[in-house]
């Protein structure tokens, strides 16, 4: 995995469009999303699917922080889950495909969905922030800003599971 002469994301200035407030939450997914290309890119199909020590897979971790920022923005927006949503979600444990271009493909699917993310970021009303939301079926209380931080952190951690899991298949 080459390391980046750039300095991290949030250190490389306001992004256009970007809301001030929202500005680390745009990083954070910026910031996962390289840290996504640089550690899927080089893995074998074999190590992506890997469970060292029953330990999810680097590919679950990627699919749960595609599925997971979808669902958290779509509670931002005042909305509920769609059965199809509820699908992907039951779906998310299901077993890795071992296509040869697993890597790109999870790539790809990463990439669409923090830019789908970005562009709910970019529309976002820094007056809205504080408007209530509710979340799941327990209808339980949040706020838009809350939604995007958990969004932006619990995408971040799924990041750094699939980085620190690459470290492990890698040896």
């Amino acid at each position: 995995m080459a390391e980046s002469s750039l300095p991290e994301v949030w250190l490389r200035g306001p992004l256009p469009g970007v809301p001030p407030l929202l500005q680390p939450v745009a990083h954070s997914l910026l910031q996962c999303r390289e840290e996504i290309h640089a550690t899927l890119m080089p893995l074998t199909v074999a190590q992506i699917v890997a469970r060292p020590g029953g330990a999810a897979s680097i590919g679950y971790h990627v699919r749960h922080a595609i599925g997971s920022l979808d669902r958290l923005l779509t509670y931002a927006r005042g909305e509920q889950l769609s059965e199809l949503q509820l699908d992907a979600l039951a779906r998310e444990r299901d077993g890795d495909d071992e296509s040869p271009h697993l890597a790109q493909r999870l790539v790809a699917m990463y990439d669409a969905a923090v830019d789908r993310a970005l562009e709910q970021v970019r529309a976002t009303s820094e007056s809205t922030l504080r408007d209530a939301r509710e979340v799941g079926r327990g209808k339980l209380p949040s706020t838009v800003i809350g939604l995007l931080f958990h969004a932006a952190e619990h995408t971040q951690r799924h990041a750094g599971q699939a980085v620190t899991t690459a470290k492990i298949v890698r040896g």
